[in-house]
């Protein structure tokens, strides 16, 4: 799964994703840790491409209870388009979810450690999501998205058996288009990131606590630091 994500840096975010609005890149602001029900900037297509702020944990437009997004925050690849909650939206609501890693946990005998996985130039990738629109019984709206997993890679299996799916650069309009996609197109993008792209190391355990958003967070930790994290 993915549970955190960081956004380490924000300069270029504009031309990366060939924003129409570049001003956009000004509101954001280095993220660390961001965590489900926090809100967070994704990308999705109009008449060009745009940035919006929502929140991450999916609440599919049918839902009768908002607090179904806390279970929704990852979407598994396998048979998307047939499951009731993503089925609309893998046909018109796909988004990217800018990033410039991921965190997962490896379970050890002495409890969980958490690992931090990036591509190697370092460089922010989009991570394929769903996103849809909610109306609460009171008639206020939520915006939501989800990040799309898949089967781990060669570095991120010893870790953990699923990862986000990241998709390829040159592959990224073809995601945000507004046309459904065929099950061969999918079957096609959402699949696991090549490994020797990307690396991926220990990182302090401050990670777990959403409330603790700083730069250190995606530094390696040494052993002796691990212990007293």
């Amino acid at each position: 799964m993915c549970g955190r994500y960081a956004l380490s840096f924000v300069k270029g975010f504009a031309t990366r994703f060939q924003l129409m609005d570049r001003a956009a890149e000004r509101e954001l602001e280095p993220r660390f840790n961001i965590a489900p029900t926090q809100d967070a900037p994704i990308i999705v297509a109009g008449s060009g491409n745009k940035m919006v702020v929502m929140r991450w944990g999916f609440i599919p437009f049918w839902a009768k209870d908002k607090r179904i997004g806390g279970r929704l925050i990852n979407a598994r690849a396998e048979g998307i388009a047939k499951r009731p909650a993503y089925r609309a939206s893998v046909k018109k609501r796909r988004c990217i979810v800018p990033a410039t890693g991921f965190y997962e946990w490896l379970a050890t005998d002495r409890g969980k450690v958490p690992y931090y996985l990036h591509l190697k130039n370092e460089e922010i990738f989009g991570m394929a999501g769903l996103y849809d629109r909610w109306r609460s019984p009171d008639d206020s709206e939520i915006h939501s998205f989800t990040i799309i997993t898949t089967e781990p890679n060669d570095l991120a299996r010893p870790i953990h058996n699923r990862m986000p799916v990241i998709l390829h650069r040159e592959d990224e309009q073809r995601w945000l288009a507004p046309e459904p996609l065929e099950s061969k197109d999918l079957e096609g993008l959402l699949k696991p990131y090549p490994a020797d792209e990307m690396e991926a190391y220990r990182v302090s355990r401050d990670v777990n606590s959403p409330m603790v958003d700083e730069p250190e967070l995606i530094e390696p930790v040494t052993d002796r630091r691990q212990k007293g994290s």
